[in-house]
């Protein structure tokens, strides 16, 4: 594949980030998380709220991928993406009726969608990841001076949060959602278990500071080793491992404690999945690559 131009880009990769948000969202069943049986740990989303906050955000991640078109990382372009996806929120929050669904996403798949574009096609995952880091690296002078949730989180927890992931290149999707999800499809799984194992990976080692935020310590400590059995069991194509990942759903809602840090990630991991896809599909016949499908 060659972009034949900006928009032909922007277009491609937009169309990427929504689907896996969308994909994430009704990924069936998800610990904790709002999919197609139920809405999780929360109270005020649904999944027709989530898909629908996804597709308003098209624009969005086809505006970010049209200005970085090409572009070499600098202050100046993650200032200008960063506008971007501020008025992305604003067209969520209406879309949602002013509900945040995916701020974090935003976050995350706007710096990946950047890189992306920023990028010839067929560039690596992990190549793709760095770039999005050095971007976020970049300090963004105009903005908000408020402090986020996920802001106060990580400075009473002293965990990196979803800014330091994404200066550290996205480590959680590149070592250990990525992985997790190419190892389940070798062993054979079909594609809604690998995602799940992917997710319990994330889930297992991530510092969600969704988690922290609605459950503290006690929470992120539980979910993380009910994840981390399911693992254990052998992901959720076995039968202990899909018990587990029951077990950690409850533990989640007796704490109303959502893992939404691990889910951005995990369509994240979604995003690039595809991309290395549609690289594998061009060098090989057939279309097929073990690490990569």
């Amino acid at each position: 594949m060659v972009w034949n131009n900006a928009m032909e880009c922007s277009e491609h990769l937009a169309n990427l980030a929504v689907t896996a948000l969308m994909e994430e969202a009704e990924l069936t069943p998800k610990p904790g998380l709002v999919d197609k049986q139920n809405t999780g740990a929360h109270t005020d989303l649904t999944i027709e709220l989530m898909i629908r906050s996804a597709q308003s955000l098209r624009t969005t991640f086809a505006d970010i991928a049209y200005t970085a078109f090409e572009r070499k990382p600098s202050q100046r372009l993650r200032e200008e993406i960063a506008e971007i996806g501020r008025h992305g929120e604003k067209i969520m929050l209406t879309a949602t009726g002013g509900t945040n669904t995916h701020k974090g996403a935003i976050w995350a798949l706007g710096l990946l969608t950047a890189s992306a574009a920023i990028h010839p096609p067929g560039t690596a995952a992990c190549q793709i990841a760095f770039t999005a880091g050095e971007l976020a690296r970049y300090p963004d002078r105009y903005a908000p001076k408020e402090k986020s949730n996920g802001t106060r989180v990580q400075q009473r927890y002293k965990v990196s949060g979803a800014r330091g992931e994404a200066q550290q290149g996205f480590p959680h999707v590149i070592d250990i959602a990525l992985p997790a999800l190419y190892r389940a499809r070798d062993e054979g799984m079909e594609e809604s278990y690998a995602r799940l194992d992917a997710l319990a990976a994330l889930i297992a080692h991530l510092d969600d500071t969704c988690v922290l935020h609605r459950g503290g310590l006690e929470a992120l400590t539980i979910a993380k080793e009910k994840a981390m059995k399911v693992l254990a069991a052998g992901g959720v194509s076995t039968l202990s491992g899909w018990n587990a990942i029951k077990e950690l759903d409850a533990e989640l809602l007796a704490r109303n404690a959502s893992p939404g840090g691990s889910a951005d990630l995990l369509a994240a991991a979604l995003f690039l999945d595809y991309l290395s896809k549609e690289s594998a599909i061009e060098l090989v016949s057939g279309g097929y690559v073990k690490s990569a499908t």
